[in-house]
């Protein structure tokens, strides 16, 4: 099997500190280091279109949520974990660039709902069909086998960390 970079630097630990294990640097590092390589791809298809990761997050809520009438600001809030003066600053700068709209809330008259635009919905496809084939690209490294472990192993340690898993403090 072929070493990477992250098999040298283990090594290294283990030469300089030998009654350590440093074996979990080996997933943490590569994870890290992955994480890197990907968030410069995905941001690079998302700059193309003139937008950042969270913009992206909160357009791509809206189109899959696929509601007309649209979300409370709150509600885009949870569904994105972004605090409500962050939430502002997206809603205000995709607004000015015609991609969503706020509209007066029907069941309430003190609140907004936000929607995609017409704009916004006209180009949520291409946006997506060029995220997806990026993330194809970014996996095609992988074999279905690998891909698939990869999907269990990560969902675990997500679900550990995030405090949802049967056997983690809450």
């Amino acid at each position: 099997m072929p070493r990477d970079a992250i098999d040298r630097l283990i090594a290294e630990w283990s030469r300089v500190l030998p009654d350590r294990d440093s074996s979990d640097m080996g997933i943490f590092t590569r994870l890290y280091r992955a994480l890197k390589h990907v968030d410069r791809r995905v941001a690079a298809v998302f700059r193309s279109y003139g937008l950042r990761e969270g913009e992206f997050d909160l357009l791509a809520t809206l189109y899959r949520r696929d509601s007309p009438q649209g979300m409370t600001p709150n509600a885009l809030c949870e569904a994105v974990v972004l605090s409500s003066g962050a939430m502002t600053n997206r809603l205000d700068r995709l607004t000015e660039r015609g991609l969503v709209e706020r509209v007066a809330n029907p069941e309430d008259r003190r609140s907004v709902l936000v929607r995609l635009s017409d704009s916004g919905h006209e180009m949520m496809p291409d946006l997506l069909d060029a995220y997806l084939a990026e993330l194809k690209a970014m996996r095609s490294a992988l074999g279905a086998d690998q891909a698939e472990a990869l999907t269990t192993g990560l969902r675990a340690l997500l679900l550990a960390l995030e405090g949802e898993s049967p056997g983690a403090d809450s």
